[in-house]
């Protein structure tokens, strides 16, 4: 799999890049589109890793590579905070416009999603006047100090970085396959609020629609409203992190609209900037306006050529009925999996389950059990890889192959990706059995 040049690469990377920068796979790319990476041998690959969620609208979009080379020929960078420019207000009224809940709201540009769920929690001590935060089992937030604090997976974020801020309580997530319920995490929650923590002192309840890192599980709709009423109860903010389940990659622009909740903020990232760096915090006004001015800010934040990039990536999601196509490739995705559990020597995968194109596939050492097989899940993405599919793992055991392909993705590539996935699937599966 790997060339002279590519061997070149690599040595050069070992000695140039610290080891805590990982990298899965020995594939150098050269040039991308859609959903299709060639590396520099000129070999192809399907996409199933999406820059890790950040290219909904897939590699090197016609719209977007334009909007960002017509930013460029005016200028790349003012700091809006000194010299403001039009893109990043038609940036925050697109998305005010688009905001999952009802009255006024407005829009805060940032740089990355990390950066997004921290304003999102300055912002609500600040309107709250409180310090305390609760987060879920299986988050992820984030890799700064804060949002690493925030984020439940010990290995490999979290080991050896510490000690992370305080006053931050983890409450257990729903999960229909491996538990709890959602009535016990309702419970839990409950319980945390009214008697394991000072409640008065909750600023923020922080929750992901559907976790990312966490497996791809999504929190039921009637937990989703116990959260709801609790904060309404209490004034606690609720914050909904999409930084990864945004952007039409569950069937609806935002996650937490399947759910009927409102939340009061909403963190963005990845996809949203279409490749580009660029994140954003939506808020009801009067939530957001408590903060003076000069509280927040970035250099970077709202960069314009970021901007022009998200612009383009909104175009292309109204204009290409993205939210709609994401339903279609779940769906199309979802079937063929579970079809192929059906076809190997032995049944691997425990679960297949998704939120429109955000697909998470479980395997286990064996169905009536249920124990993750992680060695196994490692090994399977291996020999997608070596032939021509990229994947990722996510999940508390590592044991989830989740599939965040580009929401233009044709459905020709679509079957082509499932007949290699079937192939490594098949000698997983011979593995298990020898």
């Amino acid at each position: 799999m790997v060339s002279e040049v590519g061997a070149d690469l690599e040595v050069r990377r070992e000695q140039a890049l610290p080891h805590g920068v990982a990298v899965a796979f020995p594939v150098y790319a050269e040039r991308a589109l859609g959903a299709e990476v060639w590396d520099i041998e000129g070999r192809r690959y399907i996409d199933f890793i999406g820059g890790m969620g950040a290219l909904a609208v897939g590699h090197s979009h016609p719209k977007v590579i334009a909007a960002v080379k017509a930013q460029l020929d005016r200028f790349s960078h003012t700091f809006f905070g000194s010299i403001p420019y039009q893109g990043y207000i038609q940036l925050a009224e697109r998305l005010n416009a688009l905001a999952p809940f009802s009255g006024k709201s407005k829009t805060l540009l940032v740089t990355t999603g990390a950066e997004a769920v921290e304003n999102a929690i300055k912002v609500a001590r600040y309107h709250t006047g409180r310090r305390s935060i609760v987060v879920f089992r299986g988050s992820f937030h984030g890799r700064t100090l804060l949002t690493l604090g925030m984020t439940s997976q010990i290995d490999p974020y979290k080991r050896g970085f510490g000690p992370f801020p305080g006053d931050i309580h983890f409450s257990p997530f729903p999960s229909p396959y491996s538990g709890p319920s959602a009535s016990e995490a309702l419970d839990a929650f409950r319980d945390l609020v009214e008697s394991q923590t000072e409640g008065e002192q909750i600023a923020a309840v922080v929750i992901e629609p559907v976790q990312g890192e966490g497996g791809f599980v999504a929190a039921p709709p009637e937990f989703l409203r116990g959260l709801r009423e609790v904060c309404n109860q209490r004034g606690i903010v609720l914050i909904a992190d999409e930084v990864q389940c945004g952007f039409a990659r569950t069937g609806k622009v935002f996650a937490i609209e399947h759910s009927g909740v409102e939340p009061d903020l909403v963190a963005i990232g990845k996809s949203f900037g279409a490749g580009l760096p660029i994140a954003a915090l939506i808020g009801k006004a009067e939530i957001m306006d408590k903060v003076p001015p000069g509280g927040l800010g970035g250099t970077y934040a709202g960069n314009p050529l970021a901007c022009a990039a998200a612009l383009a990536a909104l175009d292309v999601l109204q204009e290409e009925g993205l939210a709609a196509r994401s339903v279609k490739i779940g769906d199309r995705l979802a079937a063929g999996f579970r079809a192929l559990n059906q076809s190997t020597n032995r049944q691997i995968i425990g679960e297949v389950r998704n939120a429109g194109a955000m697909v998470g596939v479980e395997l286990v050492e064996d169905v009536e059990s249920r124990r993750p097989a992680a060695e196994l899940t490692s090994w399977l993405i291996k020999d997608a890889a070596e032939n021509g599919l990229l994947l990722a793992s996510a999940g508390r055991a590592h044991n989830v192959i989740r599939v965040l392909v580009p929401l233009t993705t044709s459905d020709e590539i679509l079957d082509e990706a499932l007949s290699i996935f079937a192939g490594s699937l098949a000698r997983a599966a011979d593995r298990v059995c020898a």
